[in-house]
Parts: C-alpha cells; sequence; structure tokens
C-alpha cells in the first residue's frame, strides 16, 4: 500500500534592494586677483666738492737757477749792494791800515798779499733740486649725497572664488519583492 503523504512545498525568495548614486559635483575656480605695483623713483641729491691738489715747485727751479725776471733783478740788486757794502769795508779797513803806516809794518806789502793770494772758495757738493723742494699739498674732495626713499605703491582687489556644487543624490529601489510561495503536493 502505498500512501502518499502530503507535503508541504516552500519557496522563497530574498528581497533585493538595488541602489543607484549620483555623485556630488563641486567646482572651485579662484580668479587671479587684479594687482598693480608701482615703483616710484628715490629722490637723490648728489654735491660734490672736488679734491684740490697744489703743486708748488717755485724753490725747485731756483734751485736750478731757473728763475723769473723779476726774481733774477731783486737778487742781482741784492748782491751787488752787499757787494758794495763789502768794498766799501774792505776800502775803509785798508785806509785804516795805511793810517798806521808810522808802526813799521809793511802795509802795502800785507795788502797786496790778501789781493794775490785769495783764500780758497769753499766748495760743496749739493742735490739739484734740493730735497723736498717740491712741496705737494692736497684737500681731497667730499661727496654729499642726500635721498628720500619712495615706498611702493600697491593695488590688489582680490576676487573672490567662484565654488559651484551639485549635490550627490541616492535612490534606493526594490529590485526584487521578497516572496514566499507555500504548495501543498498531495
Amino acid at each position: 500500500m502505498n500512501v502518499q503523504i502530503p507535503q508541504i512545498r516552500i519557496e522563497s525568495q530574498f528581497a533585493k534592494n538595488g541602489m543607484e548614486t549620483v555623485p556630488a559635483r563641486q567646482s572651485i575656480q579662484q580668479p587671479d586677483a587684479n594687482l598693480h605695483i608701482e615703483q616710484p623713483l628715490a629722490d637723490m641729491k648728489m654735491r660734490t666738492i672736488p679734491g684740490r691738489l697744489t703743486i708748488d715747485q717755485s724753490k725747485a727751479w731756483e734751485d736750478m737757477d731757473i728763475k723769473g725776471i723779476f726774481q733774477r733783478v731783486k737778487e742781482n740788486a741784492e748782491r751787488g749792494k752787499q757787494k758794495l757794502l763789502e768794498g766799501i769795508s774792505r776800502v775803509a779797513r785798508e785806509g785804516d791800515e795805511m793810517l798806521d803806516i808810522h808802526s813799521g809794518r809793511d802795509v802795502l806789502v800785507e795788502q797786496a798779499k790778501q789781493k794775490a793770494n785769495p783764500p780758497p772758495i769753499d766748495t760743496n757738493i749739493t742735490w739739484v733740486p734740493s730735497p723736498f723742494s717740491v712741496k705737494i699739498h692736497y684737500e681731497p674732495g667730499k661727496t654729499n649725497i642726500q635721498f628720500q626713499p619712495r615706498k611702493p605703491v600697491i593695488d590688489a582687489n582680490v576676487r573672490k572664488p567662484i565654488i559651484s556644487y551639485t549635490p550627490g543624490d541616492v535612490n534606493i529601489y526594490m529590485r526584487q519583492q521578497n516572496s514566499l510561495k507555500i504548495d501543498f503536493v498531495k
């Protein structure tokens, strides 16, 4: 005997969710700032006093016996006056010596010997021109600098960033419905 037992058959199906996403989008742009820079020139004043060099070589020229006409005339007049005074002094001295003729000295012979045999002339070696005969004087120059700096002129206009934002979206839906199927089979 074949007895059939009733059977229960169950079929189930899980629910399945579906999800679609649209990502958010953000865009940021930063425009360049408007920038204007100007640098005015500094005011500068400069005053220069040049240096001065003075060279006096008149003593060196005199040492080399190169003299101007006025100096030569002056020196010759001075030398002539000196020689005149020396001559007057010699004549007076010789006259005084002749007055002493009664002393028994032979004054004329002594005076003749002095004139015939003069004393030797002093000679000496010298440097021509003499050392340090050229005089040099220098006054250094001066420079006075005055300046007034000027600050730069900066004009900056900042520009705001451009921001665009599209929010994202999430769409959740039922992709598959759940189901439960029960069958009785005999």
